[in-house]
């Protein structure tokens, strides 16, 4: 695998490799990944199956009716997909440095920094791609689903279309916020352990902070976000705007990647310290 991963660079002049070289080889990397795979079959089957499941067990009486929001409770599979992005996105860096590969990368593409932005192209399209179809697939797999008495959002009704196209442009930043936390953290336990912690344990520790407190700290979280801004089609009191919170999780992203590529320069080849 190596030297099909390489060799779209060394077709290059020596020291004047393009950036699109690097790309097609992070491409290579990617789609060759057994992990690759798994990982979109269980995404899949978790944001379809749960939508499918939750939504075909939905009520609600009469005095819900002004706030029930199928289209947001559709997606409670986002809980699933984006730790298996935020995964993804780890692996794609971390792995290297476990396996050792690290070293044949860089021999190919010395500028750290380009390889870093590749990776992130890379990952961020393929997440995207599988985002956006997975969270339209999600949509009108869980409207089949509802029962007759609740109400079935259709993607001309103001808010919907908006939610499923953010909900899978969620995925696509989680994915590349777990890259981000792999190029600083190399290490792949480590990394995923912070992952973990940001996405579902940090929501934990603010419950225990008063209401004003916690409201004013929570929106700022990517899960919140994802559940209270990006997806939900009836806003939710104390969130941020769907386009603000995109934002938010946007400037996270760029942060972690802009870290990263610059320790990523600055640190030895060898395993994460």
């Amino acid at each position: 695998m190596s030297t099909d991963v390489i060799s779209p660079v060394r077709r290059a002049v020596p020291g004047r490799y393009r950036f699109t070289d690097v790309a097609r080889m992070e491409w290579v990397k990617l789609r060759t990944l057994r992990s690759t795979g798994w990982m979109t079959l269980i995404l899949a089957a978790g944001m379809i199956g749960v939508a499918v499941l939750v939504l075909a067990n939905l009520h609600y009486s009469g005095a819900d009716r002004a706030s029930v929001d199928p289209t947001e409770e559709g997606f409670a599979g986002l809980a699933l997909g984006q730790l298996v992005l935020a995964v993804a996105g780890v692996l794609m860096i971390t792995s290297e440095f476990s396996s050792g590969m690290i070293r044949a990368t860089l021999a190919a593409a010395p500028r750290r920094r380009w390889l870093l932005a590749a990776k992130a192209l890379v990952l961020g399209l393929a997440s995207l791609v599988a985002g956006e179809i997975l969270a339209f697939a999600a949509f009108f797999a869980g409207r089949a689903a509802l029962a007759s008495p609740v109400p079935h959002p259709t993607l001309s009704q103001p808010g919907v279309l908006r939610a499923v196209i953010m909900a899978g442009a969620y995925l696509c930043v989680m994915g590349l916020i777990g890259l981000g936390i792999g190029a600083i953290i190399r290490h792949t336990a480590a990394a995923i352990t912070t992952a973990i912690a940001v996405i579902f344990v940090l929501p934990l520790i603010f419950l225990a902070l008063p209401t004003g407190p916690r409201n004013a700290v929570e929106k700022f979280l990517p899960e919140m976000i994802a559940q209270n801004s990006l997806t939900a089609v009836k806003p939710v009191a104390a969130s941020l705007t769907p386009w603000a919170g995109l934002g938010v999780l946007g400037l996270y992203a760029a942060v972690l990647l802009v870290a990263g590529g610059w320790l990523l320069a600055r640190r030895d080849a060898g395993a994460g310290e």
